[in-house]
């Protein structure tokens, strides 16, 4: 839900970040730039919405390398070769 003094944007990644659980590492810094980056496109996008659609590439960006390094750790089940015959 979207705060007073957050947009709807930010509140959302802020959620999604919540949701990851405890950050280690250099997620701490990614997560603070897209709270940044969220804040710069619920403003607006600078220079009358010019810069939206940048914005929205570096969130993206930001929020895929963010959760690049939970990916592997996901797959750490000691299940994944399951299906091999060995």
């Amino acid at each position: 839900m979207a705060t007073p003094e957050r947009g709807r944007v930010e509140a959302a990644v802020r959620d999604d970040v919540e949701q990851l659980g405890d950050l280690a590492g250099v997620e701490p810094s990614l997560s603070e730039m897209a709270y940044r980056l969220a804040r710069e496109i619920d403003a607006g996008g600078g220079e009358e919405g010019r810069l939206l659609p940048q914005l929205n590439r570096e969130l993206r960006q930001t929020l895929a390398q963010l959760l690049e390094g939970r990916a592997t750790d996901d797959d750490d089940d000691d299940l994944g070769d399951l299906a091999s015959p060995e």
